[in-house]
């Protein structure tokens, strides 16, 4: 054996040894998730919609996979963003319903955040050598940037830039933005545009060569709604009305700034990066509070809306590319959620899943081969449901649902789980049940309950089941949080 070949052999070795020592694998992708707010499944051309352009996201659809039935984790906002950080059912973390701010209620809302000892996506991959930001809304805790309660960087994000809620007053010069613990004050611009802009400088002046998990949480396109005129001038002969165009122009908007960090990322030698784009619920009623006067989101034919669940409360685009790498590429009906990512990230990076249970599951398989078929029922216990159901679970093709009775009342919706109705939830009885076969049927328009009576009985034992498990679990609020 030559000294040149020994001389070799040594310094590949010192590579891996250097590259184990720093917890990283060479194959480890850089990680992009975008996630948008009140985006309905029918609001992008590659949905359905026949109006509005997003050439970009559609490109990613195209040349990656387009999910056809994915998932939000709550058909409403602070939950969904919980159940995709830490890949357990919202329910878990005590997350009920969107966050409002700190100001003092009976049922303890005031109380609700993202609590110490959740584990999230970027903690898990920062044990494994990533770098890790937030660039967008936040909307996990009642008290925002405030050490009472644990903030972005406590869950792992080593750069976060973020609101607590909506971008305010609109889209256009958002003056509430948080950069580490500082506020920014106003800004020039449009919010979709000024996150892409935050993200692609945090890119630009990292120090490190690591990979990277950047999570990109648009606030568009939920009100209030402002976009820029030549988007809003480009729409108006295709729309109703000066309303809906500005709505039209917020998506198109949304796909230029995800068209422009695709273009950066490509300029950079970021060949190595999985993109995720999806919603976080979906699309608004118009007019369901004074402020929604530009909601014209679409849910492609499905039924219901934001806050049903319904499928267009929780069924979200969901698209997956991985740039750089040769996988699967299709249009794909396995049935995928946002619970999903924690898992499927971990296991692409090498990184240990969390001590909590985790109700999500890997899909790498299907990223790999275009197969994956998921094995735990996905279960929704939503009890500020418009539509009167607040208990949901798809298992295969069927999905139930059920509303919730005490002593022969039904119950009222609430907005949180806490002492004081905790025994009313826990000793509620499922009743006036739906099922319906999605597979054939995703518009929800036949209720299988009588014509199906051995499927319904099988559904609706795994459902009660399902639900007494997530409700053992569940986190209930006292005053003393």
């Amino acid at each position: 054996m030559n000294l040149r070949f020994i001389s070799f052999i040594v310094l590949l070795i010192s590579v891996i040894s250097t590259e184990a020592q720093d917890g990283k694998e060479p194959s480890q992708p850089n990680i992009v998730v975008f996630l948008c707010d009140d985006l309905g499944y029918g609001d992008l051309s590659s949905y359905g919609h026949r109006t509005i352009k997003t050439p970009n996201i559609d490109k990613l659809a195209e040349t990656g996979i387009k999910m056809t039935d994915f998932y939000s984790a709550a058909p409403v906002c602070s939950p969904s963003r919980v159940g995709l950080l830490t890949g357990r059912s919202p329910n878990k973390a005590g997350i009920y319903d969107f966050i409002p701010g700190p100001k003092k209620s009976e049922d303890l809302r005031h109380l609700v955040h993202l609590q110490k000892g959740e584990e999230t996506i970027p903690e898990r991959l920062k044990t494994v050598g990533y770098s890790t930001a937030l660039a967008g809304k936040w909307h996990c805790s009642s008290l925002f940037n405030n050490p009472a309660q644990p903030q972005p960087d406590y869950f792992g994000f080593d750069y976060w830039f973020a609101t607590h809620n909506n971008a305010s007053p609109s889209h256009e010069n958002p003056k509430n933005f948080v950069r580490n613990g500082e506020n920014v004050g106003p800004i020039e611009g449009f919010s979709c545009q000024i996150v892409v802009d935050e993200a692609m400088s945090w890119l630009d002046k990292r120090e490190d060569d690591n990979p990277f998990y950047l999570q990109v949480t648009f606030h568009e396109p939920h009100e209030p709604i402002a976009s820029p005129k030549d988007l809003v001038a480009e729409y108006l002969p295709y729309a109703n009305n000066e309303a809906e165009a500005q709505f039209f122009a917020n998506v198109a908007n949304v796909d230029k700034a995800v068209g422009r960090l695709l273009k950066y990322l490509d300029e950079n030698g970021k060949d190595n990066t999985l993109v995720i784009f999806t919603s976080d619920n979906g699309p608004e009623t118009l007019a369901r509070y004074p402020g929604a006067k530009r909601t014209f989101g679409r849910t492609g034919g499905l039924k219901g809306r934001k806050l049903w669940t319904t499928e267009a409360g929780f069924r979200v685009p969901g698209i997956v590319k991985w740039i750089g790498k040769d996988t699967y590429n299709g249009t794909t009906d396995a049935v995928v959620s946002t619970l999903d990512i924690l898992p499927t990230l971990c296991e692409l990076t090498g990184a240990k899943l969390p001590d909590n249970k985790i109700d999500g599951e890997s899909f790498v398989s299907l990223i790999n081969e275009g197969k994956f078929t998921r094995k735990k029922p996905l279960i929704w216990g939503f009890y500020n449901a418009l539509n009167e159901h607040q208990v949901a679970m798809r298992h295969g093709d069927y999905k139930i649902l059920a509303r919730l009775k005490k002593d022969g009342e039904y119950l009222p919706n609430m907005n949180n789980i806490y002492k004081g109705n905790e025994e009313l939830i826990k000793s509620s009885e499922l009743a006036d049940f739906e099922l319906y076969n999605l597979k054939v049927d995703n518009k929800e328009s036949s209720n299988l309950v009588v014509d199906n009576p051995m499927v319904f009985n099988k559904m609706k034992a795994l459902l009660k089941t399902e639900y007494k498990a997530l409700l053992e679990e569940s986190h209930i609020w006292d005053s003393t949080e």
